[in-house]
């Protein structure tokens, strides 16, 4: 008789496969879950590397952010500021334009609106310098926007590297310009910007300092929101993002859908611009946008490009950012301390998606003659 020879195969340990879509409260459950995973692990982390009662970092963190009425209204602040850089990034994004440029159009904003108080801050009415600084700021960013976009639509040029480029050209501008505004002379700084007049700086809304911050970066989200999910043109940028190819057979002008959206972008990242300078620092430096352009990219893919999402991504991200000077003062600690629980967190909560888009089932061993 033929000895009978018997192969077995092994498979992966573990095998996976895309999900049906999760009902909203399971996706939900799930990141919740992990959130609270992840400050567990922010405990054992703290413990083990400082010997220092968890429960008091995390209510340092609590205080830096929140303790006091000031300091909640300048996390609020730059919770606002960040959010409105990530919703005027999100359209560019959504088209799958990588416009890593939000930093200089922040930056053209800020510089035009700091020209407009310093030279008409006295002279023009509120009620006129105001729409103007608006307007002006809106087509400083237009334009650093849009002149990629105008490249990448005619030529095919790559619009991350020609971004990139103009925030340092929007750079030497400020540094050009600040040699004209330096206040006093030899600084090298602006300074506060009519300091004693205050003209061009948000007035108080309804007895709130930053009330006119919380206004127009909500209107702009809500608009955004509604822009892309319900208007024609929100259609035409997600068909765009998924195949340009697809665009044009459907009958979508793909080269004036990219300059359209860049220059909404753009624009949007001006006023940004104008919200940092007239609604909050009052100067203009080449450090003005502080690096919020970057972070709005972190924080636009957190929410996968949903507006009222990166509400709370972007208030976790100040949150943590402001308590991290709270815990470095109070605990002698090193202020990216904070940063090593904000990545924590960030590692769980980016983890999670890839669980509630697919699942994971444990490989079995195939035996066949």
């Amino acid at each position: 008789m033929q000895k009978q020879n018997h192969a077995v195969y092994k498979e992966p340990l573990f095998r996976v496969s895309k999900r049906e879509e999760l009902s909203l409260w399971r996706a939900w459950l799930i990141r919740i879950c992990a959130i609270l995973i992840s400050l567990i692990v922010c405990a054992a982390v703290i413990y083990f590397l400082t010997k220092l009662n968890p429960i008091q970092v995390y209510e340092a963190i609590f205080e830096g952010a929140l303790g006091t009425e000031k300091r909640t209204w300048v996390t609020l602040r730059d919770s606002l500021i960040l959010l409105c850089i990530a919703v005027a990034i999100t359209p560019a994004f959504k088209m799958k334009f990588w416009n890593v440029g939000a930093e200089g159009q922040v930056l053209m904003g800020g510089l035009v609106t700091a020209a407009i108080m310093i030279y008409a801050g006295d002279a023009l009415p509120s009620i006129i310098l105001f729409p103007v600084m608006l307007l002006a700021s809106a087509l400083a960013g237009l334009l650093w926007g849009f002149m990629p976009a105008v490249f990448k639509a005619k030529w095919n040029t790559n619009e991350t590297l020609f971004t990139l480029m103009l925030n340092y050209v929007a750079m030497q501008l400020v540094s050009f310009c600040i040699v004209f505004w330096e206040n006093p002379a030899g600084s090298n700084a602006v300074g506060i910007i009519n300091s004693i007049t205050e003209a061009g700086w948000f007035k108080p809304l309804f007895g709130l300092t930053y009330g006119w911050n919380v206004i127009i970066v909500l209107v702009i989200t809500i608009v955004m929101y509604a822009y892309l999910k319900y208007t024609k043109q929100g259609y035409e940028i997600a068909v765009v993002g998924e195949s340009e190819n697809t665009a044009r057979y459907a009958g979508i002008n793909v080269k004036k859908v990219i300059m359209r959206t860049m220059a909404i972008s753009g624009a949007l990242c001006g006023i940004a611009g104008f919200i940092l300078v007239s609604g909050a620092s009052h100067t203009i430096s080449t450090n003005t946008a502080g690096g919020r352009g970057f972070t709005a990219i972190i924080v636009a893919w957190l929410s996968k490009l949903n507006a009222f999402v990166m509400v709370l991504v972007s208030f976790l991200l100040v949150f943590m950012e402001k308590g991290s000077i709270q815990i470095a003062s109070q605990f002698n600690l090193n202020e990216y301390a904070s940063d090593v629980l904000t990545g924590i967190i960030l590692f769980f909560v980016l983890g999670c998606e890839f669980f509630i888009h697919y699942r994971v089932n444990k490989g079995h061993r195939k035996k066949e003659n």
